[in-house]
């Protein structure tokens, strides 16, 4: 039997990040939705066995669901960057010729927003979570480890960003692309992060845009 608990929003990358005040987030300036300060975190029985990274079955409704697509896309940077337009809760794959592929992405609540430059210092599927000690202070009931797999709150994929404590990864609440809940992560649909990956390798530039 699955044992279900919750953990602060935002993964290892919330770990570091202060909280804000419950009231500076709870409606989505954007899409006037209320905001969500938690995940959920699915612990799998030790003997289930991790589920094909392909293909991938997504459980958004294809009504809802941010399409990734080619646009035209003007900038000065080079093919094969990375910019991510939190503002727009879209990232860009700079591809050249004036085009971009797009996604949709889930991105820092209020509070907890960032920008700047860094690479992509390491590549993993499937990654596993171990819970950072700042967020096991503020959570002692979450699991120390958790293997990676389809409930794993990464998700399919995850793109390390420099040093930092913030990642690229997919996510296992694909209902909340395209929102503000993260603690800074940039989050997407598992489909969408696992075609991202095939794109990009270990030094891409990566642009995060406030």
């Amino acid at each position: 039997m699955r044992r279900i608990v919750t953990a602060l929003a935002g993964l290892a990358c919330a770990s570091i990040a202060l909280a804000a005040p419950a009231s500076a987030y709870e409606i989505d300036p954007l899409t006037r939705q209320p905001l969500s300060d938690v995940l959920t975190v699915r612990v799998r029985p030790q003997n289930a066995s991790l589920p094909a990274a392909d293909p991938l079955q997504s459980t958004v409704p294809q009504a809802t669901a941010i399409q990734r697509e080619m646009v035209e896309f003007s900038g000065p940077y080079s093919p094969g960057t990375i910019v991510v337009s939190t503002a727009e809760r879209r990232l860009y794959l700079v591809m050249g010729g004036g085009q971009a592929m797009r996604y949709g992405v889930g991105v820092g609540r209020p509070g907890f927003t960032w920008g700047g430059t860094q690479n992509i210092t390491m590549k993993r599927e499937w990654p596993d979570w171990r819970p950072p000690s700042e967020m096991l202070r503020r959570r002692p009931d979450l699991p120390r480890y958790m293997k990676g797999g389809i409930e794993n709150p990464l998700g399919a994929r995850a793109m390390y960003l420099g040093g930092s404590i913030y990642r690229i990864h997919g996510s296992n609440e694909p209902e909340t692309i395209g929102t503000a809940v993260s603690s800074g992560c940039i989050r997407m649909t598992n489909e969408d992060v696992s075609d991202l990956y095939t794109r990009v390798k270990v030094g891409t530039r990566v642009i995060v845009q406030r």
